[in-house]
């Protein structure tokens, strides 16, 4: 058996074009353009190749997107204020703040003086606690994602045994939040592995949903899958360079193998990827729609 794949890449172009027809009509029927705002302190690579990937996805939907990239000396209260600023900005219906920042920065600071109304990364306590209680909020793009990957492609949710192996803020903690609500797309049994966990794959093999987000290369290997069972690989690792200095990547599941025991697979990359961009579109036009009272 060689497992299906759950193409994030064709997940989010469906996504895009029911989200690209809202914002048409906020355009036309309220002259009403959401923005975003794209906070990156420093010069990280990664963080610059991923702001840079959000600000096209406006730029293609016709979203107003400001970009406002700061030197990795910026001091906190300069950063504060800037978040003070974009805060009060009308424009302005979402703010993202690129993590992680330089040491020197409080970044659970920075992230709390995000307004709850524009935290469209969904990483404000508030907007936490509503997830965790099953209230209307702006959901993690990773996490919320994941559940949107799940749904297009039909897989169940309802009373599905998940293990997520990983307990980040980011990832695992909100993927298991937003499984165990008892909602459509949710209702699930949920199991968090992580690194204290004694003999990770004998909870492995009880998936019917396995989510790996623990930043190993290749760590899910085939004797860890349960025959049948949807994998969503959540990892992007850096694992060497072509010749011609290409990144070459691979997730935290050993897909080659994985494949062939697993009854549905997301690739690496072109899964869970695509559909984080798509999802921070989607909480930018609800935050715009939000602050005008409209539904």
């Amino acid at each position: 058996m060689t497992a299906r794949i759950i193409s994030g890449t064709e997940i989010a172009k469906q996504i895009r074009e029911e989200l690209q027809r809202e914002i048409d009509d906020l355009k036309e029927k309220y002259d009403l353009t959401p923005g975003l705002a794209t906070v990156i302190v420093g010069d990280d690579p990664a963080s610059q190749t991923y702001v840079s990937t959000k600000i096209k996805a406006c730029q293609a939907l016709g979203l107003y997107s400001a970009n406002y990239p700061l030197p990795g000396t910026v001091s906190e209260n300069e950063l504060l204020n800037l978040v003070g600023q974009l805060n009060s900005d009308p424009k302005i219906h979402g703010i993202l703040v690129q993590v992680p920042l330089p040491r020197h920065i409080d970044e659970g600071r920075v992230l709390t003086a995000i307004s709850p109304d524009k935290d469209v990364d969904g990483f404000h306590p508030v907007s936490v606690g509503r997830m965790v209680i099953g209230q209307p909020t702006f959901l993690p793009c990773t996490p919320h994602g994941i559940q949107e990957l799940l749904i297009h492609a039909g897989v169940p949710t309802e009373g599905a045994e998940v293990v997520i192996v990983g307990r980040s803020n980011i990832v695992g903690k909100p993927v298991a939040n937003i499984l165990l609500q008892k909602a459509a797309g949710a209702n699930s049994t949920v199991t968090v592995c992580h690194s204290a966990t004694r003999d990770i794959a004998s909870h492995t093999r009880r998936a019917d949903i396995l989510i790996a987000a623990i930043g190993k290369p290749k760590f899910i290997t085939a004797d860890m899958v349960k025959p049948g069972a949807t994998v969503i690989d959540v990892g992007t690792n850096e694992i060497g360079k072509t010749p011609a200095g290409k990144r070459i990547l691979s997730g935290d599941v050993d897909f080659d193998n994985v494949r062939e025991i697993a009854g549905a697979i997301t690739p690496v990359p072109g899964g869970v990827g695509p559909m984080t961009i798509v999802m921070l579109m989607t909480n930018t036009v609800k935050a715009a729609k939000l602050a005008h009272g409209l539904k």
